[in-house]
């Protein structure tokens, strides 16, 4: 029987804050393709419709945080802008429902608890997928009134959820031992990848004449320019590589607070003409980022899972990632990539020399990672495991409401 998913998230395509915009892209088109009939309820994004479809997702945007001139409304801090879209959200997704009532309702992360919780006192099943918590990435410090607040509304979450998916062994202990939840509760299902995307047609000498990024060996970092991503460390870590290979460059694709820190950083180190920030990378320059890059660094201090790892990984470029989080579970060391002590640059500047200095290493890191994620990390499995968790968050809840209950 087909079913009926609202999908809850606050990024989704062209809004990219994170990885989690992608995620959520990804499995509804899957599920859309395997016959659910989707609805995403999420944020405005300038120059979107209020209603479209994607690939066969209906894709709602909240429209109604404007201002009387019909700009975004300014509110006074994130928490607050948060709360007003869970209730612009709350009224797409309640219209909806009583045009035709959902089967389940998927909320992703904190940011949109209070609509999922609305939702199940419409008496649709919840399930949650934590993609990260507020106490990992604070190295378990809630030392701020805002991340206790966060904390809180994530604890309510994974309560009121039928069950919870997170995407990595690290993150069921994260959730498990931190929210104190039965482990029987939370079910491990990876995120995926379209490895297709990732393809570009021309030739690396092109795209570096291009970018004007010369012919010496190119590392590549992907991701929000954010303390807990480690670029520091890489930073770091390039003045060894510069005195074996003194024409590389250090390319650093994203956006983020960290930005102007990272630049005096790179000043300070006296490297500014071996790093380069690309800025954000969109769908069409992501693909020549890759094909360019002789080796892709994720040298994170936090990661609950790790997509960027798989996409080098996809892409065939050597990977190099830190011993943390969610990384462990895809990277096999010496195998399909290669890992570094998180927070040591010393450790990423052995790891970046081995690929540079060892071709046959690389090649065969290369080979091994491209087929391992192939094997692994299809989305179509990945949809096919979200589906039966749904049913059996569905088929509890019927157990449930059906049960009589006995007045004493």
């Amino acid at each position: 029987m087909q079913k009926r998913i609202l999908m809850l998230a606050w990024e989704y395509p062209p809004r990219l804050v994170g990885g989690l915009a992608r995620v959520v892209c990804a499995i509804s088109r899957e599920l859309a393709s395997q016959g659910c009939e989707v609805h995403v309820v999420t944020a405005d994004c300038e120059g979107t419709e209020e209603h479209s479809m994607d690939q066969g997702v209906h894709v709602h945007r909240v429209k109604t945080q404007t201002n009387s001139q019909g700009g975004d409304l300014q509110t006074p801090d994130f928490l607050t802008w948060t709360a007003r879209l869970n209730v612009g959200i709350m009224q797409y997704a309640i219209k909806l429902h009583q045009e035709k009532p959902f089967d389940i309702v998927h909320a992703h992360d904190w940011l949109v608890m209070d609509a999922g919780w609305m939702m199940k006192s419409f008496g649709v099943p919840m399930i949650s997928t934590i993609h990260a918590t507020e106490f990992g990435r604070n190295k378990g410090q809630l030392s701020n009134a805002n991340s206790l607040y966060i904390d809180e509304v994530e604890w309510r979450l994974i309560y009121e959820s039928g069950q919870v998916i997170v995407n990595s062994k690290h993150m069921l202990g994260e959730v498990v031992d931190h929210f104190l939840v039965p482990a029987e509760k939370v079910v491990i299902i990876p995120n995926g990848i379209e490895p297709d995307r990732l393809r570009c047609d021309i030739d690396k000498a092109t795209l570096r004449e291009k970018h004007g990024y010369g012919d010496g060996p190119m590392m590549l970092f992907v991701g929000r320019l954010v303390h807990e991503k480690g670029i520091q460390f890489l930073l770091d870590a390039m003045p060894t590589v510069l005195k074996s290979h003194p024409t590389a460059c250090l390319v650093i694709a994203g956006s983020g607070y960290y930005a102007d820190d990272l630049k005096q950083r790179t000043a300070e180190l006296g490297i500014d003409g071996h790093v380069h920030f690309f800025g954000h990378a969109n769908d069409k320059s992501l693909p020549e980022l890759y094909t360019m890059a002789d080796a892709v660094v994720v040298p994170s201090l936090y990661e609950p899972f790790g997509i960027v790892a798989l996409e080098g990984m996809a892409a065939c470029v050597p990977t190099i990632t830190s011993d943390n989080g969610g990384l462990v579970d895809i990277v096999e060391h010496m195998h399909n990539g290669l890992t570094t002590y998180a927070g040591d640059s010393n450790s990423l500047a052995w790891g970046i020399l081995q690929v540079l200095d060892n071709p046959e290493l690389a090649e065969g890191l290369k080979t091994r990672a491209r087929a391992h994620v192939l094997e692994h990390y299809s989305w179509g499995a990945i949809a096919a495991r979200t589906l039966q968790a749904y049913n059996e968050v569905i088929e509890a809840d019927r157990a449930r409401t059906a049960t009589p209950v006995t007045v004493a």
